[in-house]
């Protein structure tokens, strides 16, 4: 199997040893994106909501750099530290995928790096 590294400096840097995404066959693995400024590898201020539109517009940029677009997304996995807060990432999702949604699982979790409050993961099929 061939598997390439996606990469693009439009989005964070990877804060440890994995990839932006790796593109196997016809499947695109993103890695997990919290609310990291592209530029600066540094939280972003702003409440929730400006947090969560970060995180998408992260993984807009890595599904670009894959030649594909998050309309290609099959399944998305959510990490909230508020669970509170999902009707605000689902307001926010909604800007970000079109009908048909992909499949969707949404995970409440203690902490996540750099204190962030969100992070998604995506599988895009090309």
């Amino acid at each position: 199997m061939n598997r390439h590294v996606i990469a693009t400096d439009r989005a964070p840097k990877a804060i440890g040893p994995y990839s932006q995404a790796v593109r196997a066959g016809d499947t695109v693995y993103l890695s997990g994106q919290i609310p990291l400024d592209p530029a600066t590898g540094e939280l972003i201020g702003g409440d929730f909501e400006a947090q969560a539109r970060r995180v998408f517009e992260n993984l807009r940029a890595v599904a670009a750099a894959a030649g594909a677009s998050l309309d290609d997304a099959v399944r998305v996995t959510i990490y909230l530290v508020d669970l509170g807060q999902f009707p605000v990432v689902n307001a926010v999702m909604a800007e970000y995928f079109m009908e048909p949604y992909p499949a969707r699982v949404t995970i409440g979790v203690a902490s996540l790096p750099r204190g962030a409050q969100v992070e998604v993961d995506c599988v895009l099929v090309l």
